[in-house]
């Protein structure tokens, strides 16, 4: 076993430890982690004390070792990592690209279960990560490893919907809230070319959306706005956290126009008129398989687009689970790994 130093979730807290990584595999590679992303889903899981755990799973870093079959990647790269290190490969899904919805359950960069030896996998808060070499993406010149770690779980959960749904030139996209995902999705929306508007019940946002590239905010609180935009959006990226009612939005999507529901993963309940009136579909998405990945790293590295981050030391992750469950974030902390060496 390799040993490295991470940070374990203990009674609902993170504390330093080792954390015990597999020998190389033929394809594997070792990553030394040197930027990882906070997202929601880890402050979920530490509060649920799952164990055994060590969140993380949208992070970048440096390629240190190769197993004796990799070909495509070699000590010294740069690469980014995210929420899937493993696929059975055969099934349809695994054989579309869609890696994300392998009938056998794709395995997750941490709580996941290895498909060799069936240990727990730990994830990306941590020094060193021991991962497949499939699912790791080689960085693109010129993105900020800090920036682009939450493209692997926030930029990839945004980018495969707008790019399915065929955002673009001539189409109208609404982004409800303007978190880690939102502000990624406005960032591609505005990039693929499309007239994209925020929705928020925060208006002191305008300032940022404006930032962002949105041609408007749409202030979800006042119902005369939000009677006179009904039918306007082709597409409605809905990243809000939290539960709330569908309808509101659905009246918002026009003419057989698609709200696409990613924030919030609780059930949810949908009056039929609200589709019926304007044949409007209602999708979601998770997550991202290979080639959708590989692609949208590179548009980012086209187009200049990372998160907007704030980078704190890894000693400072508590601090973080802490201000991103108040909302205090824009719009998406990364952990610098360097202080574990």
């Amino acid at each position: 076993m390799r040993t490295t130093t991470g940070w374990h979730a203990v009674a609902g807290t993170l504390r330093q430890a080792p954390v015990q990584r597999r020998e190389l595999r033929p394809d594997d590679l070792a990553v030394r982690v040197d930027y990882c992303g906070v997202c929601h889903t880890d402050l979920h899981a530490v509060r649920a004390g799952d164990t055994p755990l060590v969140p993380g799973h949208e992070f970048t870093g440096v390629v240190t070792a190769t197993g004796s079959a990799v070909t495509d990647f070699a000590a010294g790269d740069a690469v980014a990592v995210g929420n899937i290190v493993d696929s059975c490969g055969t099934c349809a899904m695994c054989l579309a690209g869609q890696e994300n919805f392998c009938h056998d359950f794709p395995t997750l960069t941490y709580g996941g279960t290895d498909r060799h030896d069936g240990s727990t996998t730990l994830g990306g808060y941590s020094r060193e990560y021991v991962v497949r070499d499939r699912f790791a993406y080689p960085l693109p010149a010129g993105l900020g490893p800090a920036g682009a770690a939450p493209l692997m779980c926030a930029g990839i959960t945004v980018w495969e919907p707008l790019h399915s749904l065929g955002a673009g030139p001539g189409t109208r996209v609404a982004v409800a809230g303007l978190g880690g995902l939102g502000h990624l999705a406005v960032k591609f929306a505005v990039a693929l070319g499309a007239e994209t508007t925020v929705i928020s019940r925060s208006a002191d946002k305008a300032g940022d959306a404006r930032r962002l590239g949105a041609a408007d905010l749409l202030d979800s609180t006042d119902p005369a706005r939000m009677a006179d935009a009904r039918g306007r959006f082709d597409i409605l990226i809905d990243t809000i956290s939290a539960p709330h009612d569908l309808g509101a939005y659905l009246r918002l999507v026009a003419l057989d126009g698609t709200l696409s529901h990613l924030g919030h993963l609780g059930p949810v309940t949908v009056e039929t008129l609200d589709l019926l009136v304007g044949r409007k579909k209602l999708s979601s998405a998770g997550s991202g398989g290979r080639p959708a990945t590989a692609a949208m790293l590179a548009f980012c590295a086209a187009h200049g687009i990372t998160a907007d981050v704030e980078v704190l030391p890894s000693a400072g992750v508590n601090d973080a689970l802490e201000r991103l469950a108040r909302g205090d974030v824009r719009y998406r902390f990364v952990l610098d790994l360097s202080d574990l060496d």
